[in-house]
């Protein structure tokens, strides 16, 4: 594997600045920004004239995020939103550290949905804080990279970097396979996108303003900070996973001679269309024209059997769909949270790593009630 790094690296047309004492590289650019001022745990203090997290609302039912997020076609762009996500130096740096990649990654993924969509859906029950939660978990994510620098989860450059990745992703997912949405709706989600970052509690500095603010923001990282990482190749390798578990019952074997193959010929293929250009060939990805056609059919076809045919609620995570259920009345508002099941559960001795989703440890804190999902 070769390691790609630009070197036109310039600074960030976004957030430029006339003073030069002040000038700073792009919000999620590799270094820290100068004059930022960290806190133990990796918090930073917000600048003046930057709006406060704690003004934002959360995000309701009334929300285009809401009605188009939380569906079970992300898995489509598993491989892209992970793998672009840890094309940021400092998180492919925490990634490789802190994680084991090939470890139990089935139960992993899908846990993790749980938290994630929370932060957008929990919002109908009253007193949760599954941001802070969320945010909480990457408090002891720090090290140091190999040029000797330093990383930290929290570091709000690399925690924006994540949560573009969450939000634009659902962008980039109804562009290729619907619900196909018009500018001024991608405006309006990147809109709503900033009152979902504010429910992390973190500085809301390296937030662009507008939307086409960000689209400079994100076309300058493909360019000019991302690169090839061993993380990035590891998240691209599903050579060595087993069936998921809804495919549990097909022998290993022929999961292995068969299956295997294809579906990484498959998921790469997938994965190859989503990525930008930029990234495409810092990855030595082609994508030819033929390509590109074949693609577009097929997210005509996942929309018109996705989004047309299938019922909404069956299409959404268990988690988004409880939320759904509490706003239509099918499910009481003082109900628990749903959880993940407990088939998902971190290993017996992880469980009280905080750098984990745990629910039944969280239950043993008595941090709230817990109903592990059966399905």
């Amino acid at each position: 594997m070769t390691e790609v790094l630009n070197d036109e690296q310039t600074t960030c047309p976004v957030h430029a600045t006339d003073d030069a004492s002040a000038e700073q590289s792009c919000p999620a650019d590799a270094g820290r920004s100068p004059g930022s001022q960290f806190s133990e745990d990796g918090y930073e203090t917000d600048a003046e004239g930057v709006k406060p997290a704690h003004e934002y609302e959360p995000l309701g039912p009334d929300s285009l995020t809401w009605q188009i997020w939380g569906t079970w076609t992300g898995m489509f762009q598993g491989l892209w939103a992970g793998s672009i996500q840890n094309m940021h130096p400092k998180l492919g740096a925490a990634v490789w550290d802190h994680s084991e990649l090939f470890g139990e990654r089935w139960q992993r993924l899908m846990r993790s949905l749980y938290p994630i969509s929370g932060v957008v859906f929990d919002s109908v029950i009253p007193g949760t804080k599954t941001g802070l939660e969320v945010r909480d978990y990457h408090r002891t994510v720090k090290g140091t990279m190999e040029d000797g620098s330093r990383y930290h989860a929290l570091d709000p450059d690399v925690f924006y970097w994540a949560h573009a990745t969450f939000w634009y992703g659902n962008v980039r997912l109804c562009e290729r396979f619907g619900p196909f949405l018009t500018e001024d709706q991608k405006r309006q989600l990147f809109e709503e996108s900033k009152a979902w970052y504010a429910q992390y509690g973190v500085s809301m500095r390296p937030v662009p303003e507008t939307y086409e603010d960000f689209l400079e923001y994100w076309d300058y990282m493909c360019r000019n900070v991302l690169r090839d990482h061993v993380s990035v190749r590891t998240v691209l390798d599903i050579t060595q996973l087993p069936p998921p578990p809804f495919l549990s019952f097909i022998p290993k074997s022929v999961w292995d001679r068969y299956l295997v193959p294809q579906n990484q010929k498959m998921f790469m293929w997938l994965t190859t269309g989503f990525y930008d250009e930029p990234i495409r060939e810092i990855l030595g990805l082609e994508w030819t024209d033929a390509d590109e056609r074949r693609f577009r059919l097929l997210g005509k076809g996942i929309n018109l059997v996705m989004h047309r045919l299938l019922p909404k609620r069956f299409l959404r995570h268990p988690r988004p769909r409880d939320a759904w259920d509490r706003v239509n009345g099918r499910v009481a508002k003082d109900a628990p949270i749903v959880h993940t099941p407990r088939r998902n559960l971190p290993p017996l001795d992880q469980r009280d790593n905080p750098m984990h989703y745990c629910p039944v440890t969280a239950a043993r804190r008595a941090t709230y009630p817990t109903v592990l999902t059966s399905d």
